[in-house]
């Protein structure tokens, strides 16, 4: 069995007995002397071939589970179901840096397994029938389902598979390098048989990343350029296929009629709608109203404000417009304003804690959101893997090895966010920000904040909606006070991406997702490597050595209670680096839809299961043809 370790001070301790303890236990007696044997072949241990892979446990599902415990599996199937996005598309290919992909083309593609969106870190069985997990965990194998086709009626094959992990990796968004940087190889040994090798034993969550690895026709793509944005309708083996599109207006998907997968139990009572339908729109304001107008059918409300007053209109007093606030489990992540590390103006840490002193968060929260959000706190926020008060002894364990490379105060003293009076005036922590930036080695000349060669401190916020506008302007003036000119800056969806993933802003709005279950992705989000590569998701350029050691002691987590120990140590150095001003998060879904649907009793724990909704086709057709003119 693997032995555990602990890291303390630079030195790797195996779990056990010390020699200084050994030395005060009495000796035993040599054994008694065996008589020879013939040397035996080692025992070999068979895999062990299982329906499901879990982080936590066993799954909760048998084997022969019929379908999702929270879904109708008679649902009936039908109708139109029409949502908003925001901005443009130029591309129906999502998985590549180049051009700005169309919303929904994940429902094309099935994935080989089907994570459960009410069990933390369990994925099942899909396009996998079954998986094998050799003894020594350094690989994977899936069992492809003989049943699963493609769209043109040919078999998906283990050699699409092994194609498209090998483009993605080669081709795709960085991302993919990084998420499945321990994979030494990957073969077909036969048309359904996909074999994963692994570099390590020590990444227990790479099977199930590789589950969530959605399979392309290799056929498909010959003598295409994978690498190009292109408007080439996909092939694909899912549940929908691309119908009709208008490039950067909308996009139509229609259900499989006879789609291979529809009685698996991972499909069983979702995708009942016949048809989805994406309509763009410039921002989330003119989105609302299509929604009010009924252009829309289902809208998730993500401004507190548009919530608390925007949904008083005829339709929904009338009750042909519902709405409802869902509760979920889901770690929210870190929501914030991300400083460009990269930049000099924000490399050094004092001038990034001053940034954050002056964002007043409590007279946001009563003006703006109305007292709905709570104040985020940690880069895992709303789960056991939040940091809070002062390291645990495991923390310490961790920690201790980085003294010296780490704040101090890290050990000492509890971080916590700043908290103001509520009034945008903020005079305690506009002091503290203005010491901490004197520190730093600027100075207030003519009510400017300049630096030693008379440079001003001057930055912009980049923006790709208007929505966040209300949130940066209040912001901007209280950094003002201190004589620093902050101007925002609100572009197109395309030019925002073009200029996140060349890194070219000062300060932007990021969201850092998280799971249950955190791994190969963290490098992705704070690695050194990817602090370089155009295309990360490492916006805010975190480029440290002990940031990188955690990370990697994160990705090797040999339990549950190691992960949740590294996972607070790299927490706490995130924080106590300032990178980031936290924003907030809230603990509910929002949505509103015009009252045509059906869903489930309940909703799953970790996930808004909207492929799970339904028509009623009764409800349908009592809406009144044109919704915009609803007495």
């Amino acid at each position: 069995m693997r032995r555990r370790h602990l890291i303390t001070s630079g030195f790797l301790l195996a779990s056990g007995a010390t020699g200084l303890a050994r030395a005060q236990v009495p000796a035993a007696p040599p054994p008694a002397a065996a008589p020879p044997v013939a040397d035996a072949a080692p025992a070999v241990v068979p895999p062990r071939r299982t329906h499901a892979l879990s982080l936590l446990g066993e799954p909760s599902l048998p084997a022969d589970f019929p379908n999702w415990p929270w879904v109708n599996p008679a649902a009936p199937k039908g109708g139109e179901m029409a949502q908003a996005a925001i901005g443009s598309f130029d591309s129906l290919n999502a998985f590549i840096l180049r051009g700005s992909p169309a919303v929904g083309t994940a429902r094309i593609y099935d994935t080989l397994l089907a994570p459960s969106p009410d069990e933390a870190s369990t994925e099942y069985a899909h396009l996998a029938k079954a998986m094998e997990i050799p003894a020594d965990r350094k690989g994977i194998v899936f069992e492809l389902n003989e049943k699963a086709r493609w769209h043109d009626g040919k078999p998906v094959t283990a050699e699409d598979a092994v194609w498209t992990f090998n483009t993605l990796r080669e081709k795709g968004r960085p991302f993919f390098r990084a998420y499945w940087g321990d994979v030494a190889e990957v073969v077909a040994e036969g048309p359904h048989r996909l074999v994963f090798r692994f570099s390590t034993d020590g990444n227990r969550e790479l099977g199930l990343i590789l589950g969530q690895m959605p399979v392309l026709p290799k056929h498909f793509w010959e003598g295409k350029d994978f690498a190009q944005p292109s408007l080439d309708v996909p092939l694909g083996s899912g549940p929908y296929k691309v119908e009709r599109f208008e490039p950067g207006r909308s996009i139509t998907y229609r259900r499989v009629a006879d789609y291979w997968g529809r009685d698996l139990p991972t499909m069983k009572g979702t995708n009942n709608v016949d048809t989805l339908r994406y309509e763009y729109f410039r921002d989330g304001t003119v989105a609302l109203e299509a929604f009010k107008a009924g252009q829309v059918d289902f809208r998730q409300e993500n401004v507190a404000k548009d919530w608390a007053t925007a949904y008083d209109f005829p339709a929904f007093r009338r009750g042909l417009v519902k709405r409802e606030e869902i509760p979920h489990e889901l770690p929210t992540g870190m929501q914030g304003f991300a400083m460009n590390a990269r930049r000099p103006l924000f490399q050094d840490r004092r001038v990034r804690e001053a940034l954050g002193l002056m964002f007043d968060f409590e007279w946001m929260n009563a003006n703006l959101f109305y007292g709905s959000y709570t104040r985020t706190t940690s880069y895992f926020s709303n789960s056991e893997l939040a940091s809070s008060g002062l390291p645990s002894e495991g923390e310490l364990l961790i920690l201790s090895a980085f003294r010296g490379r780490v704040p101090d105060e890290l050990f000492t003293t509890e971080y916590r966010v700043p908290v103001s009076d509520g009034t945008n005036a903020g005079r305690e922590n506009a002091r503290k920000a203005l010491a901490l930036l004197q520190a730093a080695g600027w100075t207030v000349k003519e009510r400017k904040l300049v630096n030693a060669q008379n440079q001003p401190f001057s930055f912009e916020i980049l923006l790709n909606s208007p929505t966040f506008e209300r949130v940066a302007l209040p912001y901007a003036q209280a950094l003002q006070r201190l004589g620093i000119e902050a101007r925002t800056r609100t572009v197109d969806a395309a030019q925002y991406q073009k200029r996140t993933d060349e890194y070219d802003f000062d300060m932007t709005v990021d969201l850092i997702p998280q799971s249950l279950s955190p791994g190969n992705e963290q490098r992705d989000f704070f690695s050194s490597e990817k602090a370089k590569e155009p295309g990360s998701r490492n916006l805010i350029g975190v480029s440290d050595p002990v940031v990188d050691a955690l990370v990697e002691l994160v990705v090797a987590a040999p339990d549950r209670q190691a992960l949740i120990d590294r996972c607070r140590a790299l927490d706490r150095v995130l924080l106590w680096g300032f990178y980031m001003v936290p924003h907030w998060h809230s603990r509910t879904f929002r949505v509103a839809w015009w009252d045509k649907f059906g869903k489930p009793e309940r909703n799953p724990r970790y996930g808004l299961d909207l492929a799970s909704w339904w028509v009623e086709p009764d409800r349908a057709r009592a809406l009144p043809a044109d919704r915009s003119v609803a007495p």
